[in-house]
């Protein structure tokens, strides 16, 4: 049943909402290993994490800021058409909605490798079609079904590391699983130092410690959603920090403690490695089946993402009208299941091109995070030239620092895209995704998208009225 007044339901918890953004913060990568990131800076990568996380909290806050002024679907989408304008907000939706279609892609294909190391005999195929049924029918039910799955997918993976973290304290201070001799932490600073490739170590891999915070910009789209936003939406954000210190970095060094820097990744996963010396024969089994769960909670929030995304272009003009109906529960079906149509094709694509061809793709993704990222400071720096200094005063939640904080982390994204001209493995980024959003500039003007003159038409599903009346637009000269 379609309701073409009701909008998106306002369905998720502040348990849900917390919950999900401490699962965005921690990947899958995380669990096997991070070793490409630990054998360029050593021990140093906790470094690396702490620097990267400070940045990201600074973007957090500055999407928070606008979230809880104004919270509507689309979020930064939505906030890039108003403040900086319509063929931002196209660029960054469209970018964004790629951007997790490849990501879904290459989760899905991973769900298949891990139940292929239970069931070697099942074609994989089955697998990765199972994945993206299962979680593309869990965000067709309302919002609150999606919210739930989001909390106990985020639970075990928090359980996982608590236990781990906890279990390496105890192999390190009083020798557990080591004969009762403390491993200590002198693996931190004995195999080189804790800087054993420099500064420049460090510097190389900060790419792939930013490129594992993806996804934590996904709480800002639950904004339309949240049920209680001004609070659920700040108490989860500045959270994030913490929560970074606490699971990347607490395990890492925990990690780095007890296994000397490079030899991690050389016999498997740490997690495994740390379990299994802990007495825990079933270990491999255990982290497979939690790197399943990440792998289907990055699946399960890409289609949410992909789903709102299309739904908030549609209601601004930049994508078929059809996009902007919801069903009774609120839920925008025809949105999701274009993008799951479209993770179809993608499931296929990956098993028939060759995988440079498929590695080319993703790298959109990566560059398409740094826009996202960039345009989330821009824009927030914009939405506060339209305030005046009462109302900056008066905002219910505000970005701290600003404007320095915003110029500092655009600076260092700056830094971050310096580094993958650097290196050839990620050049080829910088190539494909301006040349992507070229393409979509010029369907953009082709195809006649940009949107009406506000106050011509209300676009279906926005309660609030267009513009909103909480929202302050830029003067226009």
């Amino acid at each position: 049943m379609k309701s073409k007044d009701q909008g998106l339901h306002r369905g998720l918890g502040e348990r849900q909402i917390r919950l999900m953004a401490l699962g965005a913060a921690i990947g899958v990568g995380l669990f096997l290993g991070s070793g490409n990131a630990i054998r360029m800076a050593g021990p140093g990568i906790m470094l690396s994490y702490i620097i990267g996380g400070a940045v990201i909290f600074m973007i957090m806050r500055a999407l928070g800021e606008m979230a809880v002024h104004n919270p509507v679907a689309g979020s930064f989408s939505r906030y890039a058409q108003d403040y900086l304008g319509p063929l931002q907000g196209y660029l960054t939706g469209w970018n964004y909605w790629f951007l997790w279609l490849v990501t879904c892609v290459a989760e899905i294909t991973a769900v298949a490798i891990y139940m292929g190391i239970w069931f070697p005999d099942v074609p994989r195929w089955i697998w990765a079609l199972a994945a993206l049924g299962s979680m593309g029918a869990v965000n067709l039910l309302a919002v609150k079904a999606y919210g739930e799955f989001e909390f106990w997918f985020a639970l075990i993976k928090v359980v996982t590391i608590i236990l781990m973290i906890v279990g390496g304290a105890g192999m390190i201070i009083f020798g557990l699983g080591n004969d009762g001799v403390a491993i200590g932490i002198s693996n931190l600073w004995t195999h080189g130092g804790f800087f054993p490739n420099g500064a420049q170590g460090v510097l190389m891999s900060l790419q792939m410690v930013m490129f594992a915070y993806l996804g934590v910009e996904m709480i800002g789209l639950t904004a339309g959603e949240a049920a209680n936003p001004k609070k659920s939406i700040p108490d989860a954000i500045n959270s994030v920090f913490w929560r970074i210190l606490i699971f990347y970095v607490g395990a890492l060094f925990v990690i780095l403690s007890i296994y000397p820097w490079n030899e991690i990744g050389t016999t498997g996963s740490p997690f495994v490695m740390t379990f299994e010396r802990l007495g825990i024969k079933t270990a491999a089994g255990i982290i497979n089946f939690v790197v399943l769960t990440a792998a289907l909670s990055s699946c399960n929030g890409g289609i949410f993402s992909t789903g709102r995304m299309l739904y908030n272009l549609a209601l601004q003009g930049q994508a078929p009208k059809a996009f902007a109906e919801t069903t009774a529960s609120g839920v925008p079906r025809r949105a999701i299941m274009v993008s799951v149509l479209a993770l179809l094709i993608g499931v296929l694509l990956n098993y028939l091109v060759p995988e440079k061809v498929f590695i080319w793709v993703t790298s959109i993704s990566t560059f398409g995070a740094i826009w996202t990222w960039g345009i989330i400071l821009v824009t927030q720096m914009r939405f506060r030239q339209t305030l005046s200094p009462l109302e900056i005063k008066n905002l219910a939640f505000r970005m701290p620092f600003a404007p320095y904080g915003s110029w500092l982390s655009l600076a260092f994204l700056a830094l971050v895209i310096g580094l993958m001209a650097y290196f050839p493995d990620t050049r080829i980024a910088l190539m494909i995704g301006p040349a992507w959003l070229i393409l979509l500039t010029v369907l953009y003007y082709v195809l006649g998208l940009a949107p009406k003159e506000r106050g011509e038409e209300v676009p279906q599903g926005y309660e609030a009225g267009w513009p909103p009346a909480d929202i302050h637009l830029p003067n226009k000269k």
